[in-house]
């Protein structure tokens, strides 16, 4: 874990730990794998000292996807990564919009060419920098799933988002979904205020919901994770929100291959 790219350096320093990962996920019955590049744009990886192994890094990233998916011999489906996660998680250290715009177009037309199959925005949080990325990832031409975060209001009262507690949770749903993604995915949220965000997306857009929230946070050195979410409750919370029309199911930071199993064995 990089204190300037989150978890964007472990392709280049970790690359069969990154696919023995995805390996054990679609061994577990995951349908959709997600490349290990949330935190691989350029202006993430300059201040990590790699900035000249950008396409490097984000080409071995959707190639160690593929090779995961091969080996298994599943028909799994591959989502690029984009964040908008600033250096060093200080939004103080964003670049200007047209260098950001610009880092962003690059990392999605390097996922597009590599050969993922969608991709797969997260944790869209805001106004500004989240349309930027969404407008860079619609460039592709490939589906575009967005993710969104969000947690509950300090004082109770409503929806905010993720990172943001003065961001109604409202303003980048309103902003992002008229951008015409292919899917909204409530993602990287507490369970607990899941159904709400439902109810806030299904007001905003008629098409596919999904669902994968988080389990777990990284506090460094290591991860600490939420000994109530077991892979049982998971599936207990899943199963409501299919009754509201949630169509894809997963997770996020915390989750494990035990989760997605019974995930699986669930709605398989």
């Amino acid at each position: 874990m990089s204190r300037s790219a989150w978890s964007g350096l472990a392709v280049h320093s970790h690359p069969d730990v990154v696919r023995a990962v995805h390996e054990d996920y679609i061994t577990a019955g995951a349908e959709v794998i997600i490349t290990n590049t949330f935190g691989t744009t350029r202006f993430l990886l300059e201040p990590a000292g790699l900035g000249r192994e950008f396409e490097t890094i984000n080409r071995n990233a959707v190639q160690l996807a593929i090779q995961a998916r091969d080996a298994s011999g599943r028909d799994v489906a591959i989502a690029g990564s984009i964040s908008n996660l600033p250096p060093g998680m200080n939004a103080a250290n964003y670049p200007d919009p047209d260098l950001e715009l610009a880092g962003l177009r690059e990392l999605a037309a390097i996922l597009a060419d590599s050969g993922v199959d969608l991709i797969a925005l997260e944790m869209m949080q805001d106004t500004r920098h989240a349309t930027r990325a969404m407008e860079a990832a619609l460039e592709t031409g490939l589906p575009v799933w967005l993710g969104v975060s969000c947690k509950q209001r300090v004082d109770g009262d409503g929806l905010v988002s993720f990172d943001l507690p003065n961001m109604d949770f409202a303003r980048p749903l309103d902003a992002l979904i008229p951008m015409g993604p292919s899917v909204v995915n409530i993602m990287h949220s507490d369970i607990d205020v899941t159904p709400q965000a439902i109810t806030m997306v299904r007001e905003r857009w008629p098409g596919p919901i999904g669902v994968y929230p988080e389990v777990g946070e990284f506090a460094s050195p290591n991860w600490s994770f939420d000994a109530d979410a077991t892979p049982d409750r998971l599936v207990e919370h899943a199963r409501g929100w299919a009754k509201r029309g949630v169509v894809l199911v997963g997770g996020c930071c915390g989750t494990t291959p035990a989760h997605i199993a019974a995930l699986a064995k669930e709605f398989g």
